[in-house]
């Protein structure tokens, strides 16, 4: 799907729920596959810190996720009181354990633990969401790694629809080390034009009106506005802020349909495709170690 050519028409929904649906189904039968040559059955670790809610909430749909395909999941829960040196060591111990695939340490964790030196220990092998410097590093540089996980399933969700991204400008609103800068060097690779704007963008309503991709990633409630869209821009929101009505994104939504080509759902866009990528990554993990 080229821009032009579909400026004029009805935008495309790009459904990422939907094709979370449909690739579970192709990871199903990769899972009952490992399980056949290995009789063992792949194995996702995610480790919770403290008790928030929405980490919870994030870490057991994480959980059905692995089941829906087959796999396993070990739930670590860890108390809020804990040490970056005893985190450090629980990752150590999974590291070390032949029959986990991959790791997942939910973010945020408590303020007084050292994140990302946590985050650091995670084997490159079962790095599975994305979170490493070395990973980071060898995905920036066109290496084998896995991909943090909502720009590898934003991407993947954009190959799906036939978005042809080559020679496109695009604007990532948001850096942070897990979305706005992967996404920004995801993009970069497949020979976009790209501009990263935050908080302190001067003049963001400029940036946004040149743009042939718009992703908000920037975790502000429809701070992008609709008017600021260009005609027949793909629009990808990854944020989600709920409310009264369900939940909102980092773009003002309402309009996009009669201005973009394409644009993300929310709910329904982003979010299924992060969490799908993770079991991917992790049904992929597996696959190598058994040598598939």
């Amino acid at each position: 799907m080229s821009i032009a050519s579909t400026a004029q028409e009805s935008a495309t929904v790009l459904d990422g729920k939907a094709l979370a649906k449909q690739i579970e189904q192709q990871l199903s039968t990769r899972v009952d596959a490992i399980k056949a040559k290995t009789g063992r059955t792949p194995i996702l670790a995610t480790i919770l810190v403290g008790e928030d809610p929405a980490s919870a909430t994030y870490v057991r749909m994480k959980g059905n996720a692995c089941k829906r395909v087959g796999m396993s999941s070990i739930k670590v829960e860890m108390p809020h009181s804990t040490t970056t040196e005893q985190l450090m060591a629980k990752v150590n111990e999974l590291n070390d354990n032949p029959d986990v695939h991959g790791i997942l340490l939910q973010h945020p964790v408590p303020e007084h633990i050292d994140e990302r030196a946590c985050f650091e220990r995670i084997d490159l092998r079962k790095d599975v969401d994305g979170v490493t410097c070395l990973g980071f590093g060898r995905m920036a540089m066109q290496q084998p790694a896995y991909g943090s996980c909502t720009p590898q399933g934003i991407m993947h969700l954009l190959e799906h629809y036939g978005i042809e991204l080559a020679g496109l400008e695009a604007v990532v609103v948001g850096r942070s080390a897990i979305l706005g800068k992967p996404m920004a060097m995801m993009l970069l690779n497949a020979n976009c034009t790209v501009t990263i704007c935050h908080s302190r963008t001067q003049d963001l309503e400029s940036h946004i009106k040149r743009a042939d991709i718009v992703v908000g990633a920037v975790g502000v409630p429809e701070l992008i506005k609709a008017e600021w869209i260009k005609a027949g821009a793909v629009v990808i929101d990854a944020g989600f802020h709920p409310t009264e009505n369900g939940g909102v994104g980092d773009i003002e939504m309402q309009g996009v349909a009669d201005i973009a080509s394409a644009y993300t759902p929310v709910p329904g866009g982003v979010g299924p495709m992060t969490i799908n990528t993770l079991i991917r990554q992790t049904v992929d993990a597996a696959e190598k170690a058994a040598g598939l």
